[in-house]
């Protein structure tokens, strides 16, 4: 059990923005170090041993404008040994015997070439002396051509993806556009980025993460990957339960869900709403107002919170934990805002109604629909075993989108549980979700819908990267496949069901027929 903490006693720290080494031809060219260090993430824990981007947890934010292209040489200066339990069993179909410690990065939600996109085999060790089989790159490019957007970047290697997170390596990466510029929103100190995380602690301030599952089989390898991991103290931004002290006026907060498994059901205390401005993709067509947000792994959601009308109030951010909630789960706490600070300035920002055009993709000729299971098994020693269409990582490639066509994907989740499905390269739209019988497919194979197609809920109805399949449902989404052909991957957000096959490759072929991007 976690050493019990006092919420709220540390203040919210602001991860600073990364600046560039030297710009050239090629736009601005940084250099980011994945390096172990020691961080205090609370008043009364010992330091913490964590990995992160340039020493820091979280890493440094990227601030990019739109169609300034970047280039990142991301540099592993990491030991050779784990700091967390790795599961060797889970390679063997990969060869085995993989190092320890191995990395890649990828830029969560960007439109970016192959060779860049943070692909799973394309890891590497400590001063690149090994390379896996893909993409032997040491300076990715990221082009930056998309819309104003909070994208996060976080380690994408084979199989320890969500041991290589948990130690720290995420961070934030934001791209402007005169578009998003242009409207009166909170900027500068009143834009705050949250990366909200969940994590557990040994008395010493060292993490804890299982080594093995809760009753484990009997000959089960030691240590062998979870199912799932909720650690049960939440962190913002690298502090446990922190507070914030903000003016009584409007604040724009980017919060990112860059947990392993838990998803937030956030609303505040203060029962006052959220004003919901953008999703993974960026701005919204119109402001939403909302009093409770869901959002799932890896997930991003833009809004802002007026505090004008609550000078010298205390108000908690919270995660409803619903009506069966253990009453010793400290998990309904996010973190607080305390209205001291005095006025600096009138506040001139305003809550837009309008925000931007979204053309849909349903105009668009669909050149494939595909219908891809979301299901489980279990392994040799009776782990759970979730995979995509029933296929693992090493059968061979069956989506291969030619470059520029729209496919819909109906995502039919057989599983108990929802899956937040992630599809590198683009953004997509999400169409519908359809119930149906879960107990009936499983006994003989038969779909019978117990419901209309719903749509997407209003705030999720504009660009997305990742999205919530749930159980016992179908989601489709909508999906124009540009700017680049290559290898790219989709997978389950859930950092251990990603680690351990539900995860597969996708290939964007060339077609002479492909429209001109839009």
């Amino acid at each position: 059990m976690s050493p019990k903490l006092t919420k709220f006693v540390d203040s919210l720290p602001i991860p600073e923005t990364l600046k560039p080494i030297k710009k050239n031809k090629n736009g601005a060219y940084y250099e980011v170090t994945m390096e172990e260090f020691r961080q205090k993430l609370h008043r009364d824990l010992p330091p913490t041993r964590l990995w992160g981007y340039n020493g820091q947890f979280p890493g440094p934010t990227f601030e990019v404008h739109q169609n300034e292209p970047i280039q990142v040489k991301w540099i592993n200066n990491l030991p050779q040994r784990h700091l967390l339990p790795v599961d060797q069993s889970i390679f063997h179909e990969h060869g085995g015997n993989l190092p320890e410690v191995r990395t890649v990065t990828h830029l969560h939600g960007s439109e970016t070439t192959s060779d860049s996109d943070g692909y799973p085999e394309a890891w590497f060790t400590n001063g690149f002396e090994e390379v896996g089989p893909f993409f032997k790159r040491k300076v990715y490019e990221y082009p930056n051509h998309q819309r104003a957007a909070a994208l996060w970047y976080h380690d994408h290697a084979m199989g320890i993806t969500r041991l290589n997170v948990y130690a720290g390596l995420a961070g934030m990466y934001i791209i402007r556009d005169r578009k998003e510029q242009s409207f009166s929103l909170p900027a500068g100190k009143y834009e705050i980025p949250l990366i909200i995380q969940d994590r557990s602690f040994q008395n010493d301030g060292s993490l804890f993460y299982p080594s093995q599952p809760n009753n484990p089989p009997e000959n089960l390898p030691n240590p062998s990957i979870t199912p799932f991991f909720l650690g049960d103290k939440i962190v913002v931004n690298g502090k446990v339960w922190p507070f914030l002290e903000v003016e009584p006026r409007k604040y724009r907060l980017r919060i990112l869900n860059a947990s392993n498994t838990r998803a937030y059901q956030l609303y505040l205390d203060s029962e006052q709403p959220f004003y919901q401005i953008g999703t993974d993709g960026g701005l919204l067509s119109k402001t939403i107002e909302i009093e409770k947000i869901s959002i799932e792994p890896a997930e991003r959601i833009d809004v802002i919170i007026d505090f004008s009308k609550y000078r010298g109030e205390t108000i908690t951010l919270k995660n409803d934990l619903g009506p069966n909630a253990d009453p010793e789960d400290e998990t309904d706490d996010i973190m607080q805002f305390r209205v001291r600070l005095p006025l600096s300035e009138d506040d001139r920002h305003r809550i837009p109604k309008h925000l931007a055009s979204i053309p849909s993709l349903k105009g668009n000729k669909i050149t494939a629909i595909r219908t891809l299971k979301l299901n489980g098994t279990t392994d040799e020693w009776g782990r759970p075993l979730l995979l995509l269409n029933n296929k693992r990582w090493i059968d061979p490639v069956t989506e291969l989108p030619l470059l520029g066509t729209t496919e819909i994907w109906s995502l039919m989740n057989i599983t108990n549980f929802t899956h937040p499905i992630h599809i590198h390269l683009i953004q997509f739209q999400i169409l519908d979700r359809r119930p149906f019988d879960l107990n009936l497919y499983q006994s003989n194979g038969q779909i019978v819908y117990t419901g209309e197609a719903k749509p997407p809920e209003p705030n999720e109805r504009g660009w997305k990267d990742t999205v919530a399949a749930h159980s016992a449902e179908i989601t489709r989404v909508i999906i124009r496949f540009a700017p680049y052909t290559g290898d790219y991957v989709w997978h389950c957000h859930i950092l251990e069901h990603e680690d351990y096959e539900m995860m597969r490759p996708f290939t964007v072929i060339e077609s002479d027929k492909s429209d001109e991007r839009d």
